[in-house]
């Protein structure tokens, strides 16, 4: 077996289009004959797709989005021969900054929170599912989806240092410690807008029905400004 780091970049690059699918823009397009870029927040992510189409087509985004983080783990580090924790770490990131940044759409995504999950039900489940009560009590207290993901993100990290503590950084695990610190407050920095908004109370919580089409909320609402996986 060949040390070249080839195969793994190949992997990595497997993952990252696999996570740069847009599967809530072509949602959008599909169901409702809308780009939703143009429309309610602009967030090519699961939570506009709610908003815009209702729940159900919100549901089946998420569903995919999460999947893309799923497939990105399970299958691009084959590419990688015998992939080791650190490259089905870097497959998973990967797909993430895909999602967020995909190369099809200027590299402008959504927030990256559905498939994380994706991620980090197959590198870490149980501090996954940690973070998938954490954002369900937060969403049912507040319908914040924004706030719920905020408060996943922290709790995922925290749940997987406390479980992995004191050897969090040994050898063997250090590259899943770092991902659990890092993609959290990559996910919280894509949320920033929506702090800004939570902090000013004029964030918009998620309600059952879907929304009539309207433009972006502001200039930087399809990057950044509202919640969305």
């Amino acid at each position: 077996m060949s040390d070249s780091p080839l195969p793994p970049l190949l992997a990595a690059l497997a993952g990252y289009l696999i996570g740069s699918i847009p599967f809530s823009l072509l949602l959008g397009r599909a169901a409702g004959g809308i780009d939703i870029r143009q429309h309610g927040s602009g967030n090519v992510g699961a939570t506009n797709v709610a908003r815009l189409l209702g729940w159900r087509w919100g549901g089946l985004a998420l569903v995919l989005d999460a999947l893309k983080g799923l497939a990105a783990v399970w299958l691009a580090p084959r590419l990688a021969f015998a992939p080791s924790l650190n490259v089905l770490v870097l497959c998973g990131l990967a797909a993430i900054l895909g999602h967020m940044y995909p190369c099809w759409l200027g590299f402008r995504g959504g927030k990256g929170v559905a498939t994380s999950l994706g991620v980090v039900a197959m590198l870490a489940p149980w501090p996954a599912l940690a973070a998938v009560i954490a954002f369900g009590v937060c969403f049912a207290l507040t319908r914040y989806v924004s706030l719920g993901s905020i408060v996943a993100a922290v709790v995922f990290a925290g749940a997987h240092l406390a479980m992995t503590w004191p050897d969090s950084f040994s050898d063997r695990g250090w590259s899943l410690s770092a991902f659990s610190v890092a993609v959290p407050l990559l996910v919280i920095w894509r949320h920033r807008s929506n702090i800004q908004r939570l902090m000013r109370g004029e964030e918009r919580a998620l309600t059952r029905g879907p929304e009539p089409p309207s433009t972006p909320e502001g200039p930087d609402a399809e990057a950044d400004g509202a919640p969305g996986s």
